[in-house]
């Protein structure tokens, strides 16, 4: 399979709610906007999409049903969390998860969007000495 693209698309009622959540808050730009679909992209190179259909729709998916916040969140690589956090607290978002270094070299916070979406902003930073040890080649014996 050879593939032109690849995106997430969220069943949920809020269409208008996430379409604002994340072009207002999030940096996404507008592609496409019906009353039964929306197509998102995220600023830069290359580009990053993502779309939200409506649960009445024809062709969304008869299982499962609109998206209910379980099995699945979505992870934002930032350049700076700190600045993106300090940002999203200023326009009022609430926070899910507050700012934290991970061990294994993630400072990372996490707000939920309209849909119920776990949205976990990371960024890279060195990990804690020795934590990927165990998962480097070598280290691990099966």
């Amino acid at each position: 399979m050879q593939l032109a693209d690849a995106y997430p698309v969220i069943v949920t009622e809020q269409l208008d709610e996430c379409r604002d959540f994340y072009t207002r808050r999030l940096g996404f730009e507008l592609v496409f906007h019906a009353d039964w679909f929306v197509l998102l992209k995220s600023q830069g190179e290359p580009a990053h999409a993502l779309a939200f259909m409506h649960v009445d729709h024809p062709s969304s998916p008869p299982s499962p049903a609109a998206y209910g916040g379980d099995g699945m969140f979505m992870t934002l690589q930032v350049l700076d969390a700190r600045a993106e956090r300090e940002r999203l607290r200023s326009a009022g978002i609430e926070l899910a998860l507050d700012l934290t270094d991970e061990p294994w070299g993630q400072r990372r916070f996490a707000v939920v969007d309209p849909a119920g979406m776990w949205v976990d902003i990371v960024e890279q930073i060195e990990p804690a000495a020795g934590w990927w040890d165990p998962y480097i080649a070598g280290g691990v014996s099966l």
